[in-house]
C-alpha cells in the first residue's frame, strides 16, 4: 500500500522561472498539466505577473471548448493550472504543410469571434504543432478580452493574422496568396511605431535586465 501511494504522488518538473513567477510541469494521476505561480517571481513585479495570470484565465474561460486552446482547470489569485497540450514548438516541429496553416487561420477566427485577440503570436513557441499535426495555442498573458470589437480590437487581430502569415512565409512561402502577402507588406501604424519606439526597450528589458533568449520557452511552452 505505502509502495502504491508513493507512485501516485505528482511529479513535478520545472520549465522556466523569471521575474513574472514559475512554470511547472506536473504529472497528475489524471495527467500532465501547466501550472504557473506568480509568488515564485520578483516582489516588486508581482503585481504586474498577477494581472498576466489574470489576463490568461479570462481568455481561456471564453475561449472554452474550442479545440487546439488549453482547458482551464483552476485559477487562484496567483496561479493557474490549465491542460498540457502535447506535441512540438512551431520552430521545432517546421511546419510545412498548408493544411497546417489553413487549420491555424481558422482557430486564429474562432478566438477573434470570441473577441479575444492573442498579442503574442511573433513567438513561434506560441503556436503548437499537436501530435495529430493540428495546430495549437498558447500563452494568452498579453491577450485581450473586447466584446465590443471596436477599431483597436480589429486593429489587433489584424496583428494576430499578420503574425501567423509571417510564421507562414517562414515554412510554407510557396503557398502565400497576393492578398497574404499584401498584408504581410503593409502591417498596421500601430505595429510600425512598436517596431521604432517599443520593440527596442523590450528587448533591452527582456534580453539585457531579465537574461531572455531569442524564442525563450521554445522548448516549454506546451
Amino acid at each position: 500500500m505505502r509502495e502504491n501511494h508513493i507512485l501516485q504522488v505528482p511529479r513535478s518538473k520545472l520549465l522556466k522561472k523569471d521575474v513574472f513567477g514559475q512554470t511547472v510541469l506536473v504529472e497528475t494521476a489524471a495527467g500532465p498539466v501547466i501550472c504557473r505561480d506568480a509568488r515564485a517571481g520578483s516582489i516588486p513585479l508581482r503585481w504586474l505577473a498577477r494581472r498576466l495570470l489574470a489576463r490568461e484565465a479570462r481568455a481561456l474561460a471564453v475561449l472554452d471548448g474550442l479545440n487546439g486552446i488549453p482547458e482551464l482547470h483552476e485559477v487562484g489569485t496567483y496561479s493557474l493550472t490549465r491542460q498540457f497540450l502535447d506535441g512540438k514548438p512551431m520552430q521545432e516541429a517546421k511546419p510545412a504543410d498548408l493544411e497546417y496553416f489553413h487549420a491555424a487561420a481558422k482557430l486564429l477566427r474562432q478566438i477573434h469571434r470570441r473577441c479575444i485577440v492573442h498579442n503574442d503570436l511573433a513567438k513561434e513557441p506560441n503556436f503548437i504543432v499537436a501530435l495529430d499535426g493540428r495546430p495549437a495555442i498558447i500563452d494568452f498573458q498579453l491577450s485581450w478580452f473586447a466584446p465590443r470589437r471596436g477599431r483597436l480590437f480589429r486593429i489587433l487581430a489584424r496583428e494576430d493574422v499578420r503574425h501567423l502569415l509571417k510564421h507562414k512565409r517562414t515554412y510554407c512561402p510557396a503557398h502565400l496568396t497576393k492578398r497574404e502577402k499584401l498584408i504581410l507588406q503593409n502591417p498596421s501604424l500601430l505595429a510600425r511605431l512598436w517596431m521604432t519606439t517599443g520593440k527596442p526597450v523590450y528587448l533591452f528589458v527582456t534580453r539585457r535586465l531579465m537574461g531572455w533568449k531569442d524564442r525563450e520557452g521554445a522548448g516549454d511552452r506546451l
